[in-house]
């Protein structure tokens, strides 16, 4: 079961609630008593691997349009 802590709470305890979502605890912040967002531990990012997608887009990709579609974006 989450937590449920107000605004006004959570700004004051921000360093230890972020900790604690950190360590895999949900925790609801409420404004005026409702929930309005949460705080979660962020799942393990692999870091980018530059050029994925590299050969997955052909070179026809940046030829120019033809002149009869070009002609049809100036409508």
């Amino acid at each position: 079961m989450p937590t449920i802590i107000n605004v006004h709470e959570a700004k004051t305890h921000l360093s230890k609630l972020l900790k604690r979502a950190h360590e895999g605890e949900e925790i609801i912040l409420a404004k005026d008593g409702k929930p309005y967002a949460r705080l979660l531990p962020l799942e393990d990012m692999q870091p980018r691997v530059p050029g994925l997608i590299d050969g997955w887009i052909d070179d026809s990709f940046f030829e120019s349009l033809p002149e009869d579609e070009l002609n049809a974006w100036d409508q």
